[in-house]
């Protein structure tokens, strides 16, 4: 199936894209998480949303899940890990499947883990954001996994099927469900190394020999999820349309620059609706 919209994120920008989007008769699919956004729901009072003043983070998430609900839009709970330009559509690569559209809005938010020092330059060397993709190129190797959330345990827990040792490192409080040839290391990485390709990771009071390293973030940054992104700095150029340098591709909320405001993403992503909508509209 090819959709006529794909969104990324469901922050305010994501949803509000979704919304209009459906209200346009669009058929679209919108991936992210069910909790919505971190951001959102750690947010003690949110006083400047129009219309919800002295509410916190949670309660406004409340009001943002009614919302879709009543509009029958589901969450699809998958992480792209690569959006590719095909001409007259895109390809957004989830592991092994594959889906399509004809436009898609990025509302990926804000990346604020910096690259690790030798991060960019491994990348494609060793490096990857992927592990279940990846996988089979590591067979018998020393594996390293780099997790931020714990959607990564089960990526560590089917790379170590494969991989001959497998090193998992936190970057999260709690408990783990790794299976027991998984050798957990709570350190902080700051360093990754090689030669032509990656053969180690620096950490703050030790480091590993490694074949290969996944850094398993929330997201990944705008220019490495979309090749060919035009970018300003850390985020994403648009045009007062939402537009993005890529015919068919738009992007809104914070992954566009500041300031970082839920009214501010959620006329956006409804900007970049309407244009996508437009944008099809031209093309039939």
């Amino acid at each position: 199936m090819r959709y006529d919209i794909a969104i990324i994120g469901t922050g305010p920008a994501g949803l509000s894209a979704a919304i209009n989007s459906k209200i346009r008769n669009k058929n679209i699919i919108l991936f992210g998480s069910k909790d919505f956004s971190s951001k959102l729901i750690k947010a003690p009072k949110v006083n400047n949303y129009l219309g919800f003043y002295d509410i916190t983070g949670s309660e406004l998430k409340a009001q943002f899940e009614k919302h879709i609900n009543v509009m029958d839009i589901g969450i699809t709970n998958e992480r792209i890990n690569n959006i590719y330009a095909m001409g007259d559509y895109f390809a957004l690569m989830v592991n092994e499947k594959m889906y399509e559209a004809n436009a898609i809005i990025v509302a990926t938010g804000i990346e604020y883990t910096k690259p690790l020092k030798g991060e960019e330059e491994f990348l494609g060397k060793g490096v990857g954001y992927c592990a279940t993709c990846d996988a089979p190129l590591y067979k018998g190797k020393v594996v390293t996994i780099i997790g931020y959330n714990r959607d990564a345990e089960e990526e560590a827990n089917y790379v170590s099927e494969l991989a001959e040792k497998l090193y998992y490192i936190p970057m999260y409080n709690g408990s783990y469900k790794l299976r027991g040839n998984i050798e957990t290391v709570n350190d902080r990485p700051l360093e990754i190394q090689g030669d032509d390709r990656v053969n180690k990771l620096i950490l703050k009071s030790s480091e590993i020999n490694t074949d290969g390293i996944f850094v398993l973030k929330d997201s990944v940054a705008p220019s490495q999820l979309v090749p060919g992104l035009a970018m300003e700095g850390d985020h994403i150029k648009v045009d007062l349309d939402m537009k993005t340098n890529i015919k068919g591709c738009f992007a809104a909320g914070d992954c566009t620059g500041k300031p970082y405001q839920y009214m501010r993403a959620a006329g956006q992503g409804q900007v970049a609706a309407l244009s996508a909508v437009a944008y099809l509209d031209s093309i039939e």
